[in-house]
């Protein structure tokens, strides 16, 4: 059944797609019926799952499931990943490059390799305080009030 994001609960649990491109809005508004679809049609066990789906800063699929109503099962989550997939597909985009990572600078995401994270610590490009979209939190609670949020404050903490 579907929720809006921003009323699931803080610990309901969340999985992070990044797009290699920014979406674009008619992109994203062509989207929205499939990713309630999806939200609606979601099941565990042929149980439905309270979810939801939205794309945040034109960029990130965020997946969000309450499990205090059910939690999802392996072939639910193998399910929500067929999905992702489809709209890899759909839109000739990435959803699963783990090599690039996102900063929020100004209103704008810029990525950065993954290979290249020290070498813009080192320059300086890459600050304590650069706003660092985390994929690696997993609640609503921290999409909605932590991310982005400084890349001390995440395990980029390790190169400052």
């Amino acid at each position: 059944m579907y929720i809006p994001f921003q009323q699931l609960p803080a610990n309901s649990r969340v999985w992070i797609y990044q797009a290699s491109r920014s979406l674009t809005d008619a992109e994203i508004e062509s989207l929205q019926p499939a990713l309630q679809i999806f939200s609606v049609e979601w099941t565990s066990h042929g149980q439905k799952l309270q979810a939801s789906a939205q794309i945040f800063h034109n960029r990130f699929l965020v997946i969000g499931n309450n499990e205090d109503v059910n939690s999802p099962s392996g072939c639910s989550i193998d399910a929500s990943v067929r999905f992702v997939k489809q709209l890899e597909e759909l839109l000739n985009v990435s959803f699963f490059d783990r090599t690039q990572l996102a900063f929020l600078q100004g209103n704008t995401v810029a990525v950065v390799p993954l290979k290249e994270v020290k070498e813009g610590v080192n320059a300086g490009v890459i600050k304590p305080d650069s706003l660092y979209f985390d994929s690696t939190i997993n609640t609503a609670g921290q999409v909605l009030q932590e991310w982005p949020k400084p890349a001390k404050e995440t395990w980029l903490s390790r190169y400052f």
